[in-house]
C-alpha cells in the first residue's frame, strides 16, 4: 500500500458494505482505515447518507465520520472540476458530475483514490494528470 493518504470512494465503501463485497478490495479499505490513511470528502459522505439503509449503515456512516479525516470540497476543487469536465468532453468522454468532482477533489488534495468505479479509471486513460488510482490496487 502507498503511504499517501488515499480518498475512498463510495463503490468501495459499497463493497465493504456488501456481504458478498470483493474480498481484495474490503481487505485494501480495511488496511487503509487501520493505518490511518483512508479518507472521505463532502461528496462521497452524501453518497453515502443517500444510500444508507437502516440502523447498521447509519451507524457505519456515523462512525467513518468520527474515525476519518474529510477534506473540503472548496472553490479551488469546484474549479478544477469545471477544467475537467471541459477536458472530459472535450475527448469525448462523458462522466457522472460527481465522480468528477471526487477525482478532482483527490487530485486537488494529492490523495491516492481506492474506487470500483470504471469512471475513474476513464480519467485516468485521459492522461491529464498522473494516475488517481492507488497503486497496485487492481480495479474493475
Amino acid at each position: 500500500m502507498s503511504s499517501r493518504q488515499t480518498l475512498v470512494d463510495t463503490s468501495a465503501w459499497i463493497e465493504v458494505l456488501r456481504i458478498d463485497g470483493d474480498s481484495d478490495l474490503r481487505a485494501a479499505v480495511f488496511e487503509l482505515t487501520k493505518e490511518g490513511q483512508a479518507v472521505l470528502c463532502d461528496m462521497v459522505r452524501l453518497e453515502l447518507w443517500n444510500g444508507a439503509r437502516g440502523a447498521a449503515e447509519h451507524r457505519m456512516i456515523r462512525d467513518l465520520e468520527g474515525e476519518l479525516d474529510c477534506v473540503q470540497t472548496s472553490n479551488e476543487v469546484w474549479d478544477f472540476a469545471a477544467d475537467l469536465a471541459r477536458k472530459c468532453l472535450g475527448k469525448g468522454l462523458t462522466v457522472p458530475a460527481i465522480d468528477i468532482l471526487i477525482a478532482s477533489c483527490a487530485r486537488h488534495h494529492g490523495l491516492n483514490l481506492i474506487h470500483a468505479d470504471r469512471h475513474f479509471d476513464e480519467i485516468d486513460a485521459l492522461g491529464i494528470f498522473p494516475p488517481l488510482t492507488l497503486p497496485g490496487w487492481r480495479n474493475r
